[in-house]
Order: C-alpha cells, then sequence, then structure tokens
C-alpha cells in the first residue's frame, strides 16, 4: 500500500532525478554549441615579474563583429573548461551571446607558474616599474593587457566574474583596475579570511577541516590533475557521523599531528589565531577605493561559505567609490546556487518558488554584462536587487539597507518569552551550562564529512530549542507581518563561571503548526512549527574589545558582548513566531572553545576543556533591521 508519506518520498526523488537529467542535458547541449560556435586557443601569458599563467580562450566563429572577452580566475583548475565545456559557468545565455571567453589557472595553481599564496596580499597603486609588486589585481592586469594586444576580434573591453574563491579574484581585480575592465561581478567573493569562510569572527570553521589539502600544498610541476589527492585522503569521506568523528579527535592539536602536519595553510592558521597582521593585510576591504567601473556583486542569503563577503564588499565600495555603478544582488540561494537551474528553488526543507535561478541569469546577469561590456540594452533592476525569503518575493531597493526599513528591537523575558519593540524584565538572569563535552550540535540531521557545510543557514531548530543548553526565546503568533530588512546587532550582557566562552545567537522564523509540507521534502520532514532559521552568528567571546588583542572574562562579572550577524531580508508573516536561542556550542561548525582562556585554543590541550555556567541578563537586545553600526563597530576593533 501507497501511504500518502510514502508518495511524498517518491515525489522528492523524483524531482530530484529530474533535476539531475536536465543539469545533464543543458550541459550537453552547451559543449555542442561551444565546439560549433568557439575556437579555442592555449596561451602562457607573461606576467610583469615574468612569471606565465595558463590561459585558455574561446573567441566566437563569427567574425562578423568585435566581442569583449569574458574573465574567469581560477584556483580550481582552468583546465575542467579545457574541453568546450563551460558547465554553466559562465551561463548559457552569456555563451550564447558570444563573448571572447576566458579562462586562466591564478598564480601557482595547476598550469600556471608560480607559487601559490591564499588571498594574496594587495600591493596599492600597481606600479608598472615595480616587477615584483606583484598581486591578483596587477596579475589580472598583466592579462587584460596581454588580451588586447594579442588576441583579434576583441572590441576593447573586459569583463570578469567568479564564484566563491574565482569571486575573490574577481573582487581583488577592482582596486587599480586595467581601463580595458568596464564590469566585474564577484559572485559569493572572499574578502577576509578571518570573517568568512574558515573563520566566522575568528571563530574557527572545524567543518573546514577536511578542505585544507586543497590550499596547503604547493605543487612540484605544473599539471592539469589535483597533487593533493592522497593527503586529502588522509579523511576517510565515508564517515557517516561527522559529529561523533571531530568529538573523538579532542582538541584541534590532534588534528595537527594526525591530518595537517604538513600544510602549509593550516600551519599559518594555528600560528596566527588572532587578527594580526597575517591576517589583516589579506583582508580586501581596505583596498577596494577609487572604483570607477561596473561592479555586481552577488550573493545567497543561505550560503553558508561566503556571506559576510559579498554584503561588505557592496558596501565597501559604495562608501568609497562614488563612481562605480555599484549593485548587489542577493536571492534565496545556498553557495553558487544561483549559476544552476534546478527547476524547483529550494534550500534545504525550504521552497521558494520556481526558476529564479534562471530569472538571475536571463534578466540579471546577461543584460549587466551585455549593457557594460556590449553597449546593448538595459540594466535597470535598482541598486540593490534582494529576495525576500520570508515572502518570497524579488524587490528592489535604491541601496542597502534600505534607509526607511525599521530597526525593531527584541527584548527577552521569562518563560521563554521574546518582545518586539517593548522593553520586558530588564532584572531578569537566564543560565545553561555549557559543557565541551557535549556541544550543541550545529544541524538537525546527522551529517558525515565533507569539504563544507550547506544545508544548516535554513534548518530546522526544533532539535536545538529543547535542549537545557541552548535558551530560546519567542514571542505570541504575529498578528501582522514583521519585516526585517539590514543589519542585526546581538548586544549581550553576559557572565560566566568559566574565564572565555563564545556566543552563537541564532534569528528563526516559527511556523505555525498547520503550514503545510513542501512535496520536495522526504515524508519525515514536517513543516507544522518548523523552527527556521533565518539568520545565525557566532561570536569568540575573547575578542569582544579588540580581534588583535584577545582577553580572558573575569569570572562572575557583568561584561557587554556585542557583534553583527550579517544582513537579512524576512518577512514573518501573520500567524508566524519570530525567535531567539542563545547557545555557547555549534559542532562542529565551530571548534569548541575550552572556556578556560588559552593563548592559542589550536593548542589547547583536553584539560583545558571545562565545563562553564553563563548567565545572559535581561538587559540583552537583538537590534534587527536598517542601517546599524555593526561594520563601525568591527573596523574599530580591528
Amino acid at each position: 500500500m501507497i501511504t500518502k508519506a510514502s508518495r511524498l518520498s517518491l515525489t522528492a526523488l523524483a524531482i530530484a532525478v529530474i533535476q539531475i537529467t536536465a543539469y545533464g542535458q543543458q550541459a550537453k547541449k552547451d559543449s555542442i554549441y561551444m565546439r560549433s560556435n568557439y575556437d579555442k586557443f592555449e596561451y602562457q601569458i607573461p606576467m610583469r615579474d615574468g612569471i606565465k599563467l595558463y590561459t585558455i580562450v574561446y573567441v566566437p566563429k563569427d567574425k562578423s563583429q568585435k566581442y569583449p572577452f569574458l574573465m574567469n580566475r581560477t584556483c580550481y583548475n582552468a583546465s575542467r573548461y579545457g574541453d568546450f565545456k563551460t558547465g554553466n559557468h559562465p551561463s548559457q545565455f552569456l555563451v550564447r551571446d558570444k563573448y571572447i571567453l576566458v579562462f586562466q589557472d591564478v598564480r601557482g595553481r595547476y598550469m600556471s607558474e608560480g607559487t601559490f599564496d591564499n588571498m594574496r596580499p594587495n600591493v596599492p597603486g600597481n606600479d608598472l616599474k615595480n616587477k615584483q609588486a606583484i598581486d591578483e589585481s596587477s596579475d589580472t592586469w598583466d592579462t587584460i593587457d596581454w588580451l588586447v594586444k594579442n588576441v583579434k576580434g576583441n572590441n576593447g573591453n573586459a569583463g570578469q566574474f567568479g564564484i566563491s574563491y574565482p569571486g575573490f579574484y574577481t573582487a581583488a581585480a577592482l582596486p587599480d583596475a586595467h581601463p580595458a575592465l568596464k564590469a566585474s561581478s564577484p559572485q559569493a567573493p572572499i574578502s577576509d579570511f578571518f570573517f568568512d569562510d574558515f573563520h566566522h569572527q575568528g571563530a574557527f570553521l572545524e567543518s573546514y577541516t577536511t578542505a585544507f589539502a586543497v590550499f596547503g600544498y604547493q605543487k612540484k610541476e605544473q599539471t592539469r590533475e589535483n597533487w593533493f589527492e592522497e593527503q586529502y585522503k588522509r579523511f576517510d569521506m565515508k564517515e557517516a557521523d561527522g559529529y561523533q568523528f571531530f568529538l573523538q579527535q579532542g582538541p584541534l592539536k590532534n588534528i595537527t599531528d594526525k591530518f595537517h602536519h604538513d600544510n602549509f595553510f593550516w600551519q599559518q592558521i594555528i600560528d596566527h589565531p588572532n587578527y594580526d597582521d597575517f591576517w589583516q593585510k589579506r583582508n580586501l576591504l581596505p583596498h577596494l577605493k577609487n572604483i570607477k567601473h561596473a561592479v555586481m556583486v552577488v550573493g545567497g542569503w543561505f550560503d553558508a561559505e561566503d556571506l559576510y563577503g559579498p554584503l561588505n564588499i557592496y558596501k565597501t565600495v559604495e562608501q568609497t567609490s562614488p563612481a562605480a555603478r555599484n549593485t548587489i544582488v542577493m536571492g534565496p540561494w545556498g553557495h553558487g546556487d544561483w549559476a544552476r537551474e534546478r527547476g524547483k528553488s529550494t534550500h534545504n526543507h525550504i521552497y521558494f518558488g520556481d526558476s529564479l535561478s534562471t530569472k538571475y541569469l536571463r534578466d540579471v546577469e546577461r543584460r549587466f554584462f551585455a549593457y557594460y561590456l556590449k553597449n546593448e540594452g538595459t540594466f535597470n533592476q535598482g541598486e540593490a536587487y534582494m529576495f525576500d525569503t520570508g515572502s518570497k518575493q524579488w524587490q528592489s531597493f535604491t541601496e542597502w539597507p534600505p534607509k526607511n526599513a525599521l530597526r525593531h528591537r527584541l527584548y527577552f523575558g521569562v518563560n521563554g518569552k521574546l518582545s518586539i519593540d517593548a522593553p520586558l524584565d530588564q532584572q531578569a538572569v537566564f543560565d545553561y551550562v555549557s559543557d565541551p563535552a557535549k556541544p550543541v550540535p550545529y544541524t538537525s540531521q546527522t551529517e558525515g564529512l565533507g569539504f563544507t557545510p550547506r544545508s544548516y543557514m535554513s534548518d530546522d531548530q526544533r532539535y536545538a530549542s529543547s535542549r537545557p543548553d541552548v535558551l530560546t526565546f519567542q514571542t505570541e503568533p504575529l498578528a501582522n507581518d514583521v519585516t526585517i530588512a539590514g543589519e542585526i546587532l546581538s548586544r549581550l550582557k553576559v557572565s560566566m563561571t568559566g574565564t572565555d566562552a563564545d556566543f552563537i545567537v541564532k534569528l528563526i522564523d516559527v511556523y505555525p503548526s498547520d503550514h503545510p509540507n513542501y512535496e520536495h521534502n522526504p515524508s519525515n520532514i514536517v513543516m507544522g512549527g518548523y523552527q527556521q532559521l533565518v539568520r545565525s552568528e557566532v561570536f569568540r567571546g575573547r575578542f569582544r574589545n579588540s580581534f588583535e588583542k584577545p582577553e580572558p572574562f573575569k569570572p562572575d562579572q557583568i561584561t557587554d558582548v556585542n557583534f553583527p550577524l550579517q544582513d537579512v531580508l524576512h518577512t514573518f508573516k501573520r500567524g508566524h513566531r519570530l525567535m531567539i536561542q542563545i547557545q555557547s556550542t555549534w559542532f562542529p561548525f565551530i571548534d569548541r572553545n575550552p572556556q578556560k582562556y588559552v593563548d592559542n585554543i589550536y593548542k589547547a590541550s583536553a584539560e583545558d576543556f571545562v565545563k562553564s555556567t553563563i548567565k545572559v541578563y535581561g538587559s540583552s537586545v537583538v537590534e534587527a533591521g536598517g542601517q546599524g553600526e555593526m561594520k563601525a563597530k568591527i573596523d574599530s576593533k580591528k
């Protein structure tokens, strides 16, 4: 007998199969089109210091017109695009609109010469006479200069795009840009490794541990193959329970000894636990000045890897470069999901609509590059084109965050009460015991080892709200819609019996009990009463006064801990509830804080990990929406 539940499971499976099949068919069509309409060339392009970078160039066969360059610089192997395959990167729309497509291995990777450096520091000024003053901006400048002079049939304009690390390379080329660079689209770009990707506000993302092999070994020769496979295989990627795996490893120093003893990037991480000069000079944001061409930053509201980068690159360019045509697009996507159409637009268990990626690729990205590189059509969707993840609608704004957005204050009360804009008991005290030996999981589902986490960004928080080491506050069902648009700042007043602690704050949308299930989900996912994570962030308490100079807490002394969560655009609908959760472990998304202050957590011993009773006081508040003061506060701490 086929029950309703089993029908839902079969439907979810059928949707997944259809999505995979459709993607494969489109990729095959794109490859056939490329072979029929493009000629392929390979070059070793010389940089100013003599290093040569491997570059694949596809030139349209049609010579009746001239074309702009559209370039992707990557550390992930340009040869993947070498057999007339783009992997929908760029999209089928851009391929068919015809550009001179350029794919390049960055310095030190795969077929390029040189030495690789993670987040290579920017060298201001682009001094052409100083042949050794190289960075990603100079390498991009030299590449574009060579392309314009040596590839026939170009119109003198160049654009650049990239997702994730290639998004960083796109953003890194914004300062001191070549005059031919007219349009740049950094997508899910990294801007600062101390606040994005491998760290969040200084807390290490232990969930990234397996990824270090990709970034921590220099190749011995030019190659089209991965040279780090043996190191990557030190981890059993078939491990079914990542929580138990990392818990059994114990302190991070055991991971150093067992897995990453010879990894240069891991060594840099553990040697620089604070925001010292090593990290500061790799922060791209201070260098984003005097940008004069068109910039379209793209990100996903549920990007578990790079959310800080898109928002802060857009805001920085907005502040420093009035001549730039600066725009931002944020959709209901995980990391890079906008680059591939899956039909139904979902993140984890949440359904947002149909064909949202196609709408972006066809109506936004395509028009952006056509307008600024070919002078074709119009590009006027608004400076900030943002998806409301609660009302599930696109909205356009003249700026982000919008100036007219309301800034709400969320107050905590006894018996788990949460109030909007009305203080509750300022004298109340809420406490929990945080035990590093029994950390709060970061996801509702058992997950194995992976390259990086993805699904938790909108996950159901019911598993956490029942734990005694998680404080949970929620409103009554809302009488009217409440929209939070913009920045979020957590202002906590805390004390503890230990001398260090992490603080995780979550903003959650609690669905009514009669909310219908979504057909893409397995049958065991019940949306009635679902506690959808809207935004969350961790803060390592030792950095409350300075990311560069951490300091311990004094036991039982009330202390201010203020930190930002990333922006949101979310409408909490009538009948839903707002919820705030506060906790001090979030494992293994982030590493465990020993809760006894040590100078370097990466080198802590097992005996350093202690239980701590943590108190949060009723005078705490979470400010949500509008234009806040988080960026200034972070900058002042640096």
